[in-house]
């Protein structure tokens, strides 16, 4: 399903392959929920010399309710992941309300 996703990569380029990446997590979130709109995601570098220095924000709005998660972590590809995780555990959540 296409959804209008915006993705904004901040302090350095966003390639190709990481787009990808992005697409293929983000698809799997509509196992779990039809109603998505619209997402916004948001990559940043924190401190280009420390561990753990890449986030990833994704605001995910859905017909019902709008969700945040953001993650941080040693690649974007982890990171992602990780906000992935937690957005599915919070469309779960939301559902046996």
């Amino acid at each position: 399903m296409k959804i209008d996703n915006q993705i904004q990569a901040i302090n350095f380029s966003l390639d190709n392959k990481l787009k990808q990446f992005i697409d293929k997590k983000i698809s799997k979130l509509f196992l779990f929920d039809n109603n998505i709109s619209k997402l916004n995601i948001y990559l940043k570098l924190a401190r280009p010399e420390s561990h753990k220095n890449k986030i990833s924000e994704i605001k995910l709005f859905s017909s019902d309710l709008v969700m945040f998660s953001k993650k941080q972590a040693n690649s974007f590809e982890e990171s992602i992941d990780l906000v992935c995780e937690a957005l599915r555990k919070q469309i779960i959540k939301n559902k046996k309300k």
